[in-house]
Protein backbone atom coordinates (compact mmCIF):
# COMPACT_ATOMS: atom_id res chain seq x y z
CA UNK A 1 0.00 0.00 0.00
CA UNK A 2 2.70 2.43 0.47
CA UNK A 3 4.65 1.63 -2.43
CA UNK A 4 1.32 2.61 -4.09
CA UNK A 5 1.05 5.39 -2.83
CA UNK A 6 4.42 6.71 -3.01
CA UNK A 7 4.49 5.81 -6.54
CA UNK A 8 1.03 7.92 -7.19
CA UNK A 9 2.59 10.81 -5.61
CA UNK A 10 6.14 10.43 -7.85
CA UNK A 11 3.72 10.52 -11.05
CA UNK A 12 1.64 13.40 -9.57
CA UNK A 13 4.90 15.27 -9.12
CA UNK A 14 5.50 14.76 -12.88
CA UNK A 15 2.38 16.00 -13.98
CA UNK A 16 3.34 19.15 -12.31
CA UNK A 17 6.57 19.16 -13.45
CA UNK A 18 5.59 19.01 -17.22
CA UNK A 19 2.38 21.77 -16.76
CA UNK A 20 5.81 23.85 -15.34
CA UNK A 21 7.61 23.62 -18.15
CA UNK A 22 4.89 24.65 -20.11
CA UNK A 23 3.74 27.71 -18.44
CA UNK A 24 7.80 28.57 -18.52
CA UNK A 25 7.85 27.87 -22.19
CA UNK A 26 4.61 30.48 -22.66
CA UNK A 27 6.62 32.85 -20.76
CA UNK A 28 10.01 32.74 -22.59
CA UNK A 29 7.95 33.32 -25.63
CA UNK A 30 5.97 36.15 -24.37
CA UNK A 31 9.71 37.45 -23.19
CA UNK A 32 10.87 36.64 -26.45
CA UNK A 33 8.32 38.32 -28.31
CA UNK A 34 8.09 41.72 -26.63
CA UNK A 35 12.35 42.16 -26.71
CA UNK A 36 11.49 43.88 -29.78
CA UNK A 37 8.85 46.46 -28.41
CA UNK A 38 10.94 46.96 -25.78
CA UNK A 39 14.07 47.77 -27.93
CA UNK A 40 11.80 50.09 -29.87
CA UNK A 41 10.40 51.39 -26.09
CA UNK A 42 14.02 52.43 -24.63
CA UNK A 43 14.70 54.37 -28.04
CA UNK A 44 12.16 56.65 -26.86
CA UNK A 45 12.26 56.93 -22.82
CA UNK A 46 15.13 56.20 -20.56
CA UNK A 47 15.37 52.61 -20.05
CA UNK A 48 14.76 53.20 -16.26
CA UNK A 49 11.98 55.52 -17.09
CA UNK A 50 10.61 52.70 -18.46
CA UNK A 51 11.44 50.10 -16.11
CA UNK A 52 9.18 52.24 -13.39
CA UNK A 53 6.74 52.87 -15.10
CA UNK A 54 6.44 49.11 -16.19
CA UNK A 55 6.81 47.70 -12.91
CA UNK A 56 5.25 49.70 -10.60
CA UNK A 57 2.45 49.63 -12.52
CA UNK A 58 2.47 46.12 -12.46
CA UNK A 59 3.08 46.19 -8.65
CA UNK A 60 0.05 48.20 -7.90
CA UNK A 61 -2.03 45.82 -9.86
CA UNK A 62 -1.07 43.16 -7.88
CA UNK A 63 -0.74 44.56 -4.75
CA UNK A 64 -4.63 44.50 -4.06
CA UNK A 65 -4.87 41.42 -5.71
CA UNK A 66 -2.00 39.71 -3.11
CA UNK A 67 -3.64 41.38 -0.31
CA UNK A 68 -7.37 39.97 -0.30
CA UNK A 69 -4.68 36.59 -0.66
CA UNK A 70 -3.36 37.16 2.61
CA UNK A 71 -3.94 36.98 6.46
CA UNK A 72 -0.88 38.21 7.41
CA UNK A 73 2.64 39.76 5.91
CA UNK A 74 5.29 38.13 7.48
CA UNK A 75 8.74 39.44 8.14
CA UNK A 76 10.70 36.33 6.60
CA UNK A 77 8.43 36.82 2.90
CA UNK A 78 9.23 40.73 3.05
CA UNK A 79 12.99 39.54 2.96
CA UNK A 80 12.56 37.31 0.60
CA UNK A 81 10.52 39.56 -1.73
CA UNK A 82 13.43 42.22 -1.16
CA UNK A 83 16.74 39.72 -2.16
CA UNK A 84 14.42 38.66 -4.98
CA UNK A 85 13.58 42.36 -6.00
CA UNK A 86 17.36 43.62 -5.69
CA UNK A 87 18.59 40.28 -7.83
CA UNK A 88 16.19 41.01 -10.36
CA UNK A 89 16.57 44.91 -10.23
CA UNK A 90 20.53 44.18 -11.05
CA UNK A 91 19.99 41.64 -13.62
CA UNK A 92 17.90 44.61 -15.61
CA UNK A 93 20.59 47.55 -14.64
CA UNK A 94 24.12 45.36 -15.19
CA UNK A 95 22.35 44.71 -18.50
CA UNK A 96 21.58 47.98 -19.65
CA UNK A 97 24.85 49.12 -18.34
CA UNK A 98 26.95 46.38 -20.33
CA UNK A 99 24.99 47.49 -23.40
CA UNK A 100 26.98 51.41 -23.30
CA UNK A 101 30.22 49.23 -23.67
CA UNK A 102 29.39 46.00 -25.79
CA UNK A 103 27.63 45.03 -28.10
CA UNK A 104 24.32 43.41 -27.62
CA UNK A 105 25.23 40.53 -28.70
CA UNK A 106 27.98 39.55 -26.21
CA UNK A 107 25.26 41.14 -23.67
CA UNK A 108 22.80 38.66 -24.95
CA UNK A 109 24.96 35.80 -24.77
CA UNK A 110 26.75 36.57 -21.49
CA UNK A 111 23.54 36.97 -19.76
CA UNK A 112 22.15 33.43 -20.99
CA UNK A 113 25.23 32.22 -19.67
CA UNK A 114 23.24 31.98 -16.60
CA UNK A 115 22.20 28.54 -17.94
CA UNK A 116 25.98 27.32 -16.81
CA UNK A 117 26.28 29.59 -13.73
CA UNK A 118 22.61 28.19 -12.50
CA UNK A 119 23.94 24.62 -11.83
CA UNK A 120 27.22 25.61 -10.60
CA UNK A 121 25.82 28.03 -7.65
CA UNK A 122 23.32 25.64 -7.17
CA UNK A 123 25.88 22.93 -6.52
CA UNK A 124 28.09 25.30 -4.73
CA UNK A 125 25.12 27.23 -2.23
CA UNK A 126 22.74 24.86 -2.40
CA UNK A 127 24.36 21.14 -2.81
CA UNK A 128 21.73 20.83 -5.63
CA UNK A 129 22.51 17.09 -7.22
CA UNK A 130 23.61 18.31 -11.19
CA UNK A 131 22.11 14.85 -13.32
CA UNK A 132 23.19 13.67 -16.92
CA UNK A 133 20.47 15.32 -17.94
CA UNK A 134 21.22 18.78 -17.01
CA UNK A 135 25.05 18.48 -18.23
CA UNK A 136 23.86 17.10 -21.45
CA UNK A 137 21.13 20.07 -21.30
CA UNK A 138 24.24 22.34 -20.74
CA UNK A 139 26.85 21.46 -22.73
CA UNK A 140 24.40 21.79 -25.91
CA UNK A 141 22.63 25.12 -25.03
CA UNK A 142 26.09 27.08 -23.88
CA UNK A 143 27.66 26.70 -27.36
CA UNK A 144 24.18 27.24 -28.81
CA UNK A 145 23.82 30.30 -27.30
CA UNK A 146 27.28 31.50 -28.22
CA UNK A 147 26.27 31.23 -32.16
CA UNK A 148 22.82 32.61 -31.69
CA UNK A 149 23.81 35.45 -29.99
CA UNK A 150 27.33 36.11 -31.46
CA UNK A 151 27.25 34.60 -34.46
CA UNK A 152 30.60 33.25 -33.67
CA UNK A 153 32.73 36.00 -32.83
CA UNK A 154 33.16 37.70 -29.51
CA UNK A 155 35.64 40.19 -28.24
CA UNK A 156 36.13 41.23 -24.46
CA UNK A 157 35.77 44.67 -22.90
CA UNK A 158 34.31 46.30 -19.80
CA UNK A 159 30.79 45.54 -20.96
CA UNK A 160 31.32 42.16 -21.52
CA UNK A 161 32.43 41.71 -17.42
CA UNK A 162 28.86 43.79 -16.42
CA UNK A 163 27.36 41.51 -19.14
CA UNK A 164 28.60 38.62 -17.41
CA UNK A 165 27.78 39.92 -14.14
CA UNK A 166 24.10 40.07 -15.17
CA UNK A 167 24.49 36.51 -15.64
CA UNK A 168 25.01 35.93 -12.49
CA UNK A 169 22.69 38.07 -11.32
CA UNK A 170 20.02 36.00 -13.79
CA UNK A 171 21.24 32.76 -11.95
CA UNK A 172 21.10 33.99 -8.12
CA UNK A 173 17.60 34.91 -8.67
CA UNK A 174 16.18 31.63 -10.50
CA UNK A 175 18.10 29.66 -7.48
CA UNK A 176 16.73 31.53 -4.77
CA UNK A 177 13.29 31.83 -6.29
CA UNK A 178 13.08 28.06 -5.92
CA UNK A 179 14.36 27.99 -2.78
CA UNK A 180 12.42 30.27 -1.32
CA UNK A 181 8.85 29.46 -3.43
CA UNK A 182 9.40 25.41 -1.84
CA UNK A 183 8.91 27.25 1.91
CA UNK A 184 5.38 25.83 3.17
CA UNK A 185 4.32 29.49 4.34
CA UNK A 186 5.25 31.04 0.83
CA UNK A 187 2.74 33.37 -0.61
CA UNK A 188 3.57 33.41 -4.34
CA UNK A 189 1.05 36.15 -5.12
CA UNK A 190 3.12 38.63 -2.23
CA UNK A 191 6.18 37.02 -3.20
CA UNK A 192 5.53 38.26 -6.78
CA UNK A 193 4.03 41.49 -6.09
CA UNK A 194 7.19 42.50 -3.32
CA UNK A 195 9.98 41.77 -5.87
CA UNK A 196 8.00 43.49 -8.42
CA UNK A 197 7.56 46.43 -6.32
CA UNK A 198 11.32 46.24 -5.07
CA UNK A 199 12.11 46.60 -8.86
CA UNK A 200 10.08 49.46 -9.69
CA UNK A 201 11.15 51.86 -6.56
CA UNK A 202 15.30 51.13 -7.32
CA UNK A 203 14.12 51.93 -11.09
CA UNK A 204 12.62 54.84 -10.20
CA UNK A 205 16.07 56.20 -8.08
CA UNK A 206 18.08 55.10 -10.62
CA UNK A 207 15.77 57.38 -13.25
CA UNK A 208 15.75 60.15 -10.26
CA UNK A 209 19.59 59.94 -10.15
CA UNK A 210 19.93 60.59 -13.66
CA UNK A 211 18.04 63.77 -13.45
CA UNK A 212 15.18 61.38 -15.43
CA UNK A 213 11.39 62.42 -15.20
CA UNK A 214 9.40 59.38 -14.66
CA UNK A 215 6.12 60.20 -13.65
CA UNK A 216 5.18 61.87 -17.51
CA UNK A 217 2.94 60.27 -19.70
CA UNK A 218 3.73 59.11 -23.10
CA UNK A 219 1.36 58.43 -25.14
CA UNK A 220 3.19 56.54 -27.82
CA UNK A 221 4.15 53.62 -25.03
CA UNK A 222 0.73 53.09 -24.07
CA UNK A 223 0.29 49.53 -25.72
CA UNK A 224 4.08 48.61 -25.11
CA UNK A 225 3.23 49.48 -21.33
CA UNK A 226 -0.54 47.35 -21.61
CA UNK A 227 1.63 44.47 -23.23
CA UNK A 228 4.68 44.42 -20.92
CA UNK A 229 2.88 45.14 -17.75
CA UNK A 230 -0.06 42.61 -17.94
CA UNK A 231 1.71 39.75 -20.06
CA UNK A 232 5.67 40.44 -19.67
CA UNK A 233 5.48 41.30 -15.94
CA UNK A 234 2.53 40.08 -14.01
CA UNK A 235 1.59 36.93 -16.03
CA UNK A 236 5.51 36.19 -16.52
CA UNK A 237 6.84 36.60 -13.38
CA UNK A 238 3.45 35.00 -11.43
CA UNK A 239 3.91 32.45 -13.66
CA UNK A 240 7.72 31.74 -12.46
CA UNK A 241 7.31 32.35 -9.04
CA UNK A 242 4.37 29.98 -9.00
CA UNK A 243 6.00 27.56 -11.27
CA UNK A 244 9.55 27.20 -10.05
CA UNK A 245 8.34 25.00 -6.98
CA UNK A 246 8.15 22.28 -9.09
CA UNK A 247 10.97 22.72 -11.49
CA UNK A 248 14.39 23.06 -10.47
CA UNK A 249 16.43 26.25 -11.13
CA UNK A 250 18.46 24.88 -13.92
CA UNK A 251 15.63 23.66 -15.99
CA UNK A 252 14.45 26.76 -15.50
CA UNK A 253 17.56 28.07 -16.94
CA UNK A 254 17.20 25.92 -20.20
CA UNK A 255 13.50 26.86 -20.59
CA UNK A 256 14.80 30.35 -20.60
CA UNK A 257 17.73 29.67 -23.30
CA UNK A 258 14.97 29.95 -26.08
CA UNK A 259 14.24 33.40 -25.11
CA UNK A 260 16.66 34.77 -27.66
CA UNK A 261 15.29 31.81 -30.33
CA UNK A 262 11.87 33.45 -29.95
CA UNK A 263 13.00 37.09 -30.28
CA UNK A 264 15.12 35.84 -33.25
CA UNK A 265 11.78 34.20 -35.05
CA UNK A 266 9.48 37.12 -34.06
CA UNK A 267 11.95 39.59 -35.64
CA UNK A 268 12.39 37.61 -38.50
CA UNK A 269 8.36 37.53 -38.56
CA UNK A 270 7.78 40.74 -38.02
CA UNK A 271 10.95 42.91 -39.09
CA UNK A 272 12.68 40.49 -41.72
CA UNK A 273 15.46 39.85 -40.18
CA UNK A 274 17.50 36.53 -40.78
CA UNK A 275 19.58 34.57 -39.00
CA UNK A 276 22.99 33.07 -40.83
CA UNK A 277 23.78 29.81 -40.54
CA UNK A 278 25.53 29.52 -37.34
CA UNK A 279 22.79 31.39 -35.94
CA UNK A 280 20.12 28.42 -37.28
CA UNK A 281 22.96 25.83 -35.43
CA UNK A 282 22.66 27.98 -32.05
CA UNK A 283 19.20 28.16 -32.19
CA UNK A 284 18.58 24.01 -32.74
CA UNK A 285 21.04 23.22 -30.13
CA UNK A 286 19.48 25.31 -27.67
CA UNK A 287 16.40 23.47 -28.60
CA UNK A 288 18.51 20.15 -28.36
CA UNK A 289 19.53 20.67 -24.75
CA UNK A 290 16.11 21.95 -23.55
CA UNK A 291 14.72 18.24 -24.91
CA UNK A 292 18.06 16.50 -23.89
CA UNK A 293 17.24 17.31 -20.27
CA UNK A 294 13.62 16.12 -19.72
CA UNK A 295 14.49 13.29 -21.63
CA UNK A 296 17.46 12.36 -19.88
CA UNK A 297 17.61 11.52 -15.77
CA UNK A 298 18.00 14.41 -13.66
CA UNK A 299 18.96 13.76 -9.86
CA UNK A 300 18.09 17.08 -8.81
CA UNK A 301 14.48 17.57 -10.25
CA UNK A 302 14.07 14.05 -8.76
CA UNK A 303 14.90 15.02 -5.21
CA UNK A 304 12.95 17.94 -5.61
CA UNK A 305 9.79 15.39 -6.73
CA UNK A 306 10.15 13.86 -3.92
CA UNK A 307 10.15 16.55 -1.38
CA UNK A 308 7.35 18.09 -2.92
CA UNK A 309 5.30 14.85 -3.11
CA UNK A 310 6.16 14.16 0.84
CA UNK A 311 4.59 17.53 1.75
CA UNK A 312 1.39 17.21 -0.40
Amino acid sequence: MNSRFYEVKITLGSVKKIRAGILLLITTFFWGVTFTVVKDAISKVDVFVFLSQRFLIAAAIMLPIALTRTNRVKARLLTHGTILGILLFASYAFQTVALKYTSASNTGFLTGLSVLLVPLFGAAIFRHAVGAGIRWGVGLATPGLFLLCTDGSLSFNIGDILGAICGACVALHLLYTSHFTRHADSDVYLLTTLQLSVVGLLSLASAQARGQEVFVWHPELLWTLVVCVLIATIFAFLVQTTMQKWISPAHTALIFCTEPVFAAAYAYYAAGERLGVLGLLGAVLILAGMIVSELLPDGADSDASVSVAAEG
